[in-house]
């Protein structure tokens, strides 16, 4: 595989119509960060049971996705599979724009993000959140340098060391991130060690679909189509990593069923818990698993490049339904505070929390997606990144 170099120009009216988007979701955004803010949570769903709303939703969505997205560089670079190679700086440059995004969301979720200054100067190893902070700075940093290494002449001879360096760096991210969930004992639905592996899976996932709408889209942009041999390779990459994702998956809630004192997260989750239950099955489960990976396989649609993307965003839509069940559900289902009995109260022990997300979380998440999109859409216009004159050798 081999290509060519440029900046995405123009005025065109698709350019337009994705900036008035953008300017839109934006705004939305921050008047909901504004409202938040000003008037506190009060003006959401969350309480105090449910502390991780919508937002966390799509922040630990974004944030996931971004390591996934810089698989395709580091197929290259660490596995050394050339025909990967011209599509290594998108892949860099999406997989900051996505952590960027997915970062701006947490940030602003928090309800005093002036205090970021104090979480930054201070801080406590014992807390899984503390080392996030250095995984997710240091892996802006890091793939910082990998773009300029695949940018600047050079760079060039630092490629391979810093692409290893990457590749290992958003290996200990993903687990950073999937970590916090597997930390959390007073949690039923999380305290597992499958997390921090599961989490890595759907990374893979979540960032190779995000990558070949955007490729996809960008080529387009350019005047070109990837070529048929190439399309086949992502999605064969695609396909292998659902599978992947879907078997941790199930060996998360295997494990549970296996234990007697999960019994009762997992029934939650999978029989009693009302939406919880739904978008289980409907959202995480047959649009984000069964859809993707039967448009991918069968004869009528495998070789078809908008099957290709259906599926892509079908995974996507997987993805985001995934975590509302992870973060939502897991939050929902009453805490054992003293396990073999049963206890109630005036505060709501024992009883499944309710959660009515509100439009204002709605805008705070989307909008942390157009912030990664507009990263993305302004990198593509200033550097000379968006493959060009695509041929296979």
């Amino acid at each position: 595989m081999t290509a060519t170099y440029r900046q995405i120009t123009g005025t065109g009216r698709g350019l337009g119509a994705l900036m008035v988007v953008l300017a839109i979701l934006l705004a939305g955004g921050a008047w909901a960060f504004y409202q938040m803010e000003h008037f506190g949570h009060i003006v959401t769903g969350m309480n105090n049971q449910i502390v991780w709303g919508l937002p966390h939703v799509f922040a630990v969505f974004l944030i996931v996705a971004s390591s996934g997205a810089l698989n395709v560089a580091s197929i290259g670079s660490v596995f050394g599979k050339v025909e990967y190679k011209p599509f290594a700086p998108l892949s860099g440059l999406l997989a900051l724009a996505l952590l960027l995004g997915g970062l701006t969301v947490l940030l602003l979720d928090l309800g005093r993000p002036d205090r970021l200054i104090v979480a930054m100067t201070h801080f406590n190893f014992k807390s899984i959140f503390a080392w996030n902070i250095f995984l997710y700075t240091g892996f802006m940093a890091i793939v910082a340098a990998y773009l300029w290494t695949l940018l600047v002449r050079e760079g060039v001879r630092w490629n391979k060391p810093v692409g290893f360096l990457a590749f290992g760096w958003r290996i200990l991210l993903t687990t950073g991130t999937g970590s916090i969930f597997g930390f959390l004992v007073a949690r039923e639905a999380f305290d597992s060690a499958i997390y921090a592996p599961m989490f890595i899976a759907l990374s893979l996932s979540y960032g190779m679909a995000i990558f070949l709408v955007v490729l996809t889209v960008v080529a387009r942009a350019s005047g070109e189509t990837v070529p048929p041999t190439m399309q086949a390779k992502l999605r064969g990459l695609l396909l292998v990593f659902i599978i992947a994702g879907l078997w941790f998956v199930a060996a998360l809630h295997l494990t549970n069923l296996y234990m007697t004192k999960h019994h009762a997260i997992e029934r939650f989750i999978l029989l009693d818990g009302g939406v919880i239950t739904a978008i289980f099955w409907l959202g995480q489960f047959v649009i984000g698993n069964l859809l993707p990976i039967a448009l991918l396989t069968l004869p009528q649609t495998r070789e078809s490049p908008r099957a290709a993307m259906a599926a892509a965003g079908f995974v996507i839509l997987g993805g985001l339904a995934q975590m509302y069940v992870t973060l939502i559900g897991g939050q929902a289902f009453p805490q054992s505070l003293f396990p073999g009995y049963v206890e109630s109260s005036s505060f709501f022990d024992g009883v499944v929390h309710h959660y009515q997300p509100s439009l204002n979380e709605l805008m705070l998440g989307l909008g942390g997606v157009a912030v990664a999109l507009a990263i993305l859409t302004l990198g593509l216009r200033l550097f000379t990144i968006a493959p060009y004159r695509l041929s296979s050798d």
